[in-house]
């Protein structure tokens, strides 16, 4: 009998320890994320899609300049372009959590500010929140609030950051 009412507590238990462990070494034969190969921000969406093969992986809310609607014309404007460019470069020890560099401005952007006789300024980015501010996790939404770049969550950035290689196309469309 003894026998009996041990094999009812411990099989339970043990099935329960062999369902747990077998979801530990699942979750660690896991595959990898998949890199993007392009990036695609709609700006009137709010939206950063991380593209691979012309399919979306996964996408994220963003904001934007404090002036999102129309391209960028000129340094100061608030205005995030529209255009295609690409990740240049990664910078931890800036403002902001982290950054990603765009190659800002392009041969399109140069023109058009020559045409209207101003400065198409610089350093737009792909970036995070600024050190030590809000709101930092994964999927929360923001007011757009930046100078001209893309903003992301510190924790959707850490994400972006392992996805998007340097040298990536980052297309940004109205």
């Amino acid at each position: 009998m003894r026998t009996s009412l041990l094999g009812a507590i411990v099989r339970p238990f043990l099935a329960i320890m062999l369902i747990a462990l077998a979801g530990v070494v699942l979750e660690l034969h896991a595959e990898p994320l998949l890199e993007a190969d392009e990036v695609i921000v709609i700006k009137h969406e709010r939206k950063l899609y991380l593209m691979r093969q012309g399919e979306a992986l996964k996408w994220f809310w963003i904001a934007l300049g404090r002036h999102p609607i129309g391209q960028k014309t000129e340094i100061g404007d608030g205005r995030t372009p529209e255009g295609v460019y690409w990740i240049e470069g990664r910078d931890t020890s800036s403002d902001f959590y982290r950054a990603m560099w765009l190659s800002y401005p392009n041969s399109a952007d140069r023109e058009r500010a020559k045409q209207l006789g101003v400065s198409t300024g610089g350093g737009i980015m792909i970036h995070a929140v600024p050190k030590g501010y809000q709101p930092t996790s994964p999927g929360e939404r923001m007011i757009d609030w930046t100078d001209g770049c893309i903003a992301v969550t510190n924790a959707d950035m850490d994400e972006i950051w392992v996805r998007v290689p340097d040298g990536t196309r980052v297309e940004i469309r109205p």
